[in-house]
């Protein structure tokens, strides 16, 4: 066939073997074949992770200025290849390529974030914890540090992991999804040329035979997921038996309460664009509206104008504002739900299937917004992630009966809050079962230097993402109790050489 190869990066440069196996990447927008990817199995995983292994020691030994110096080299290329990046994800993805510069952008905020690795590793220092006894702590890394990532967000959610993970000393082997491989490697491509050590950062492709390899792998020491929850739950259970160190990021079905002092134009401004921004398929998307009576029917109209004026087309185009969803069996297992929502009692308000997209773009994987009305909780709607661009309405009699919906919701990843009193958004954010939380803000992303991580079938294991938890996931602490003998106080000299 024509079209790119995509193949590993082991070592500090493009994989030179051949894999047995290799999987097929499409254009979203068109439906088109574009290439293949490579397949890892144990082979290449054993490759990756060796070399991963044998640079540790000299870049866990490289200085503190040494590993910032590739860092900030780094961000500066990724800034200037933003753009090129950005293209690379929406071709594979699908997302218009606003969205993939976004991505990008958050993203670089983490490795900002690790360029302050200098003053996040200090440890802490006690002097005379007992007579002429000092005590203190420091950070270490652990070793090799594996990543395993999903589609839909190919680059920002490895530079959640990678950045903090080399910063603190460790090697690196990332498994992105075989869906959208490119970014991965360019950034590969990127890191070597800040002058990042052949080995430390490395990129194994695959489906579960890499996976598989990476957490039973002896020479793994920490493992970091993000993905869905069923499979978070077999990463952690698999990694965590094999001794690993694991922060494994589930499932979301994220809730937006509207309360009837809220500012509906701006709620609804909100769930449009936290609804079906990069088609919805994103861990922070908002899924379900919870509208407090008596505002239902005025927020639904309110999407629905909104819904009418945002247009579909491919990630290229430049009036596009949401493109295709990733695969043919996404976008019909995503559209699926329309039916069996309206088959379980949920009125659908607005129909994706019908949307027009810019250009005529055929045989493409395309649903356009579309939204379930007086969804209630027993509906397959509502109960599972949908993952998608359908977005569920659930009408609520008060405050209190929305606050008990949303926190026995199995999910706890985000939820937001639109309300103009003070008092009750205090209240939520108190009292919600649920690990992030805006405020007026659809999609309470938190800032690099805190952690992103949700609650209860959300998360598994005790580290968030990145921020002060990330560099705690990717370091351990060695505590030294030291004690120096002081001639002047009768002691023996252990430090200085004897006259004669």
């Amino acid at each position: 066939m024509t079209g790119k190869q995509v193949t590993h990066w082991i070592g500090g440069k493009p994989f030179d073997g051949e894999s047995a196996r290799r999987g097929e990447i499409y254009e979203p927008a068109s439906g088109r074949l574009a290439g293949t990817v490579d397949f890892a199995g144990r082979d290449e995983v054993d490759a990756a992770v060796a070399a991963a292994k044998a640079a540790f020691p000299g870049w866990r030994d490289a200085s503190l200025s040494q590993r910032t110096r590739v860092l900030f080299r780094f961000r500066e290329l990724v800034a200037a290849h933003r753009d090129e990046l950005a293209r690379l994800i929406s071709a594979e993805h699908g997302k218009v390529v606003s969205d993939a510069a976004g991505e990008v952008a958050r993203g670089l905020e983490v490795v900002e974030f690790a360029c302050g690795i200098p003053h996040l590793l200090k440890g802490g220092f006690s002097e005379n914890v007992s007579t002429r006894v000092d005590a203190y702590s420091i950070l270490q890394p652990l070793g090799v540090a594996a990543g395993i990532t999903p589609f839909n967000f190919p680059a920002m959610v490895p530079m959640w992991m990678f950045p903090v993970a080399i910063a603190c000393g460790n090697t690196f082997v990332l498994k992105p999804s075989e869906k959208d491989p490119s970014a991965s490697v360019r950034l590969a491509e990127l890191w070597a040329e800040a002058g990042l050590p052949d080995g430390v950062f490395n990129v194994v492709h695959g489906d579960k035979a890499a996976v598989d390899g990476l957490l039973r792998h002896p020479d793994v020491k920490a493992v970091s997921f993000v993905g869905s929850t069923p499979i978070a739950r077999s990463i952690y259970a698999t990694a965590a038996a094999n001794g690993k160190r694991v922060q494994a990021l589930g499932g979301a079905k994220n809730h937006m309460l509207v309360l009837p002092d809220a500012d509906l134009d701006l709620a609804a401004d909100a769930a449009v664009s936290a609804g079906f921004g990069s088609a919805g398929e994103r861990c922070m998307a908002i899924s379900v509206v919870v509208a407090v009576d008596p505002v239902g029917d005025e927020l639904m109209a309110k999407i629905r104008e909104r819904v009418a004026g945002l247009k579909v087309g491919p990630g290229d185009h430049p009036e596009a504002e949401m493109g295709p969803l990733v695969t043919r069996a996404h976008r019909d297992k995503v559209a699926s739900y329309l039916d069996s929502g309206v088959a379980q009692g949920a009125v659908l308000a607005i129909d994706g299937r019908d949307a027009d997209v810019l250009g005529g773009a055929g045989g493409g994987f395309w649903l356009g917004p579309s939204v379930l009305d007086h969804v209630t909780p027993e509906m397959d709607a509502y109960k599972d992630e949908i993952f998608g661009p359908v977005l569920a309405v659930v009408r609520a009699g008060s405050y209190d009966a929305a606050m008990e919906l949303i926190s026995a919701n199995p999910y706890g990843n985000g939820t937001a809050i639109f309300t103009n009193d003070g008092g009750a958004a205090r209240r939520f954010q108190n009292e919600v079962e649920v690990g992030m939380v805006g405020v007026n803000v659809p999609i309470p992303v938190p800032m690099a230097y805190y952690s992103f991580g949700g609650w209860k079938d959300s998360l598994f294991g005790d580290s968030h993402a990145h921020g002060m938890e990330g560099v705690h996931f990717y370091t351990r602490t060695k505590a030294v109790t030291a004690r120096w003998l002081d001639p002047s106080h009768g002691g023996v000299n252990l430090g200085f050489p004897t006259n004669g």
